[in-house]
């Protein structure tokens, strides 16, 4: 056997994982930190891999084609599970045929994500099973069992990563010799697959009795790490934090490593519990573990000691745990005991979160903002219209949530004032077009808009029914919210293009005036996009310049304040988008011959 050792990200790992389990199906909705498992999965020949409209729809799919007998694989980033949690609790109860694997990344930090939700909840919420790997190795290995683990014991698995482990590099051993077989089982078409009462009632006693056997499985039991190395104090722990533990104590400390962390092993945790003289728990966000043994009638501390906030690193492990009464010996004092930076360097300039030059959301939102539009937004690109100095819009909550929120606003207002919702394209065909159809149903003072720039931007470009390309890059049907505003009864629907100031303040007008129920669809490709080009890109005639500033208040971050205090143009940042020309009173800002691209 040839083997390789190769240095992959975990959620490249994982990808390596499903293909060699001979995973029929990989499907997803993008989203930080789990987007790149589908793309990596997608450059394997073999599986289908493919993007969905929403994390529902995704889970939906996959588990129609694992109850055929194919392996599937979903991911989703940690609120996408909120957005699949219906299918997943019944698909607990109803079982599988192929192996179903649903791998999940959390995001302590929230270093792109809206909250830090602890979705080990979800596994013991749901019943089921949940491993979690600390590195890219046991990624590959976690996930290929995981497959074996779902189809022997009739129940989805849950893969949870965090933001660390899915994008940390770590050496993986590759057989270079394997290749790709596609596993698929026979259908047996059965009752049991039917969401009846009768049915549910009889399936969960068959889950209960899985998810005892599955704690005494030889192979899962493989996946716990205990290392008895001190019997003054114990660290029980999982996932990334075991690296966190591993680097300030060394073998210091006894260590448990829980891999499957739902259910939990009882018998394990008591033995361990045994060995040592103080326990302690070391995890990320909520204290599920330390709950959940302390349940047990086990003496353990945790959150008295380790933030429930944010990601943790060693330096926060080693300072919260050396000011404690605890006789924890720390192998080299000093450093490792130092806490982390509270926050950015001195010297260090504050980077404002900002729409790119260019980009084409900017226009409706400075016009929003003008015409003092009562606004909610949503997640995406998009939601940087909420910062100075665009300020667009005062609230946003999910995905989708853009209309419907603005929809409950609407009843708030005087009479004859309409509430606006924004979203992108990709967040549209993900959940908005049920909340445009509400807007129509219950007929709410409401305008709906999309900023389409033909791409699901902010996760990496990846493909959504508005690009006209699947995943794979193969022509599909185009998908039109224009179309679908109409289909759906709105009434002007306007489409305008986004650098195009005066139609941006002309559809905006019309909206609020409309009898009728209007939609806008606002249109340009992503500047980031490969091959999209830019316009002529802009200067100030400095001794021209009124110094107004109001090109400032686009937040355009090729627009600064030169040595002289007057506004100035980077060439290199410019796209050529020309907006700033437009709001300019004064005639100061010109053409350059120059064409971005």
């Amino acid at each position: 056997m040839l083997t390789t050792k190769v240095m992959l990200t975990g959620n490249e790992a994982v990808a390596r994982g499903a293909w060699e389990a001979g995973v029929g199906l990989g499907i997803g909705y993008p989203g930080t930190p789990s987007t790149e498992i589908l793309e990596a999965l997608s450059l394997k020949d073999g599986p289908e891999v493919c993007w969905a409209v929403n994390e529902k729809v995704a889970l939906e799919e996959a588990y129609g084609a694992a109850v055929g007998g194919l392996r599937a694989i979903v991911t989703m980033k940690h609120v996408g599970l909120n957005v699949a949690a219906d299918p997943l609790f019944i698909t607990a109860y109803l079982g599988v045929n192929g192996g179903l694997v649903i791998a999940a990344a959390d995001d302590p930090g929230m270093h792109s994500s809206q909250n830090e939700q602890d979705n080990r909840w979800y596994a013991l919420h749901a019943k089921v099973p949940m491993l979690e790997p600390a590195d890219s190795e046991e990624c590959l290995r976690f996930t290929k069992l995981a497959f074996e683990l779902s189809e022997r014991y009739d129940v989805p698995i849950l893969l949870r990563l965090v933001t660390r482990t899915s994008h940390a590099g770590g050496l993986v051993l590759l057989n270079e010799e394997m290749k790709y077989s596609r596993i698929k089982r026979d259908y047996v078409p059965s009752p049991r697959y039917v969401t009846l009462p009768g049915n549910s009632r009889a399936r969960k006693k068959v889950l209960e009795r899985n998810l005892a056997a599955i704690v005494e499985d030889e192979s899962v039991q493989t996946l716990d790490l205990m290392e008895i190395t001190s019997p003054e104090v114990g660290i029980i722990t999982s996932g990334a934090s075991y690296n966190y533990v591993k680097e300030v104590f060394g073998d210091s400390c006894s260590v448990l490593k829980l891999g499957l962390v739902y259910p939990l092993n009882v018998n394990r945790i008591r033995e361990f519990a045994g060995m040592v003289r103080e326990l302690v728990v070391v995890e990320e966000l909520d204290p599920y573990l330390e709950n959940n043994i302390k349940a047990m009638g086990i003496r353990c501390e945790g959150k008295k000691y380790i933030t429930s906030f944010y990601e943790l690193n060693p330096q926060i492990v080693a300072a919260s745990l050396a000011n404690t009464t605890l006789n924890i010996p720390f192998p080299s004092a000093g450093s490792r005991a130092e806490p982390a930076a509270p926050g950015p360097l001195p010297g260090v300039p504050a980077r404002p979160a900002l729409l790119c030059a260019g980009c084409p959301h900017r226009g409706f939102f400075y016009m929003a903002k003008k015409a003092k539009l009562m606004m909610t937004g949503d997640i995406g690109c998009y939601s940087l219209g909420a910062m100075p100095p665009l300020e667009a819009f005062e609230a946003s909550i999910c995905m989708g949530g853009g209309y419907t929120m603005a929809q409950g606003l609407s009843l708030t207002v005087p009479e004859g004032q309409k509430v606006f919702g924004v979203m992108g394209d990709s967040t549209f065909f993900h959940s908005g077009i049920t909340g445009a159809l509400e807007g129509i149903y219950n007929g709410r003072a409401f305008v709906p808009v999309v900023l389409d720039n033909r791409i699901t931007a902010m996760t990496g470009h990846q493909q959504n029914p508005g690009t006209g390309r699947m995943m794979n890059g193969a022509p599909t049907l185009m998908q039109e919210p224009a179309v679908l505003f109409k289909a759906m009864g709105y009434d002007p629907v306007m489409q305008v293009g986004a650098y195009d100031l005066d139609a941006i303040r002309s559809a905006i007008q019309t909206a609020k005036m409309a009898s009728g129920k209007a939609a806008i669809v606002v249109k340009a490709p992503c500047r980031l996009i490969r091959g999209v080009e830019g316009g002529s890109r802009r200067a100030v005639h400095q001794n021209q310049c009124q110094d107004c500033r109001l090109c400032l208040r686009l937040g355009c971050p090729a627009i600064s304040l030169g040595e002289d205090g007057k506004p100035v143009i980077d060439a290199l940042s410019c796209f050529g988008c020309g907006i700033c020309q437009q709001v300019c009173r004064h005639e100061s800002i010109y053409e350059v011959a120059e064409v971005r691209s």
